[in-house]
């Protein structure tokens, strides 16, 4: 049985997705944020980083979002949420995926983490840091919602619907609280706006919104 450690709307919120997509028997272990239950004895036990998610089959703990992702498509990789290797749209996936991974995901840290990137106390430097976070988010925003506009088809590797779509919901569902002065909210951006809604749409991500009790602003 896979097991998921999550915690409602977190980084776990895209392997549920997956979960869902792939109709895959699971169960979800909630971590308990609220008593930082990622940073108790027994997670780290699983995950020293103690961050959420943390993937549980077997024998096997995968931490680290994408990896899980791409470890729970290969499981079912009939379902086509993964291009065949070897090809050039996997090439294309691999691209965007490390984007969505190392350059819009960790870009979007600092907004919510504000005080990891001054001294304790400083809550004037903790606020500079969240409003620069948005302004550098603006322009990854900015290229995805170029990508859209150009390549004028429904998803980041045209008419296939993969793990690409389902992180970037996720990642851009992160920004619904930002500060327009400094970078619309992803849901603001005329090519990303129907993207999203078409993501959202689906059965799985409609599935995964009602267990994890998520309330508008959807995206």
């Amino acid at each position: 049985m896979l097991q998921l450690h999550y915690s409602p709307t977190d980084a776990s919120m895209a392997p549920h997705i997956v979960l869902e997509e792939l109709s895959l028997p699971y169960e979800l272990l909630l971590v308990d944020r609220s008593v930082l239950a990622q940073k108790s004895p027994e997670y780290l036990q699983l995950n020293p980083n103690g961050t959420i998610p943390t993937l549980v089959h077997g024998d096997l703990v995968i931490y680290e979002t994408a990896a899980i992702m791409m470890y729970l498509a290969e499981l079912q990789p009939e379902a086509g949420l993964l291009p065949v290797v070897g090809t050039a749209e996997r090439g294309a996936f691999y691209k965007w995926m490390f984007w969505l991974a190392n350059t819009l995901h960790s870009s979007l840290i600092p907004f919510f983490y504000g005080e990891r990137w001054v001294a304790a106390g400083n809550a004037a430097g903790a606020t500079e840091v969240k409003w620069q976070a948005q302004i550098r988010v603006k322009s990854l925003l900015q290229i995805l919602d170029n990508e859209l506009a150009t390549s004028k088809q429904k998803y980041l590797l045209g008419e296939r619907f993969s793990l690409l779509d389902i992180y970037a919901l996720m990642l851009c569902r992160w920004t619904r609280d930002f500060d327009s002065a400094a970078c619309a909210p992803a849901r603001d951006w005329p090519h990303l706006r129907p993207y999203l809604e078409r993501i959202l749409a689906r059965p799985s991500v409609q599935r995964v919104y009602a267990k994890e009790g998520i309330v508008a602003p959807l995206i």
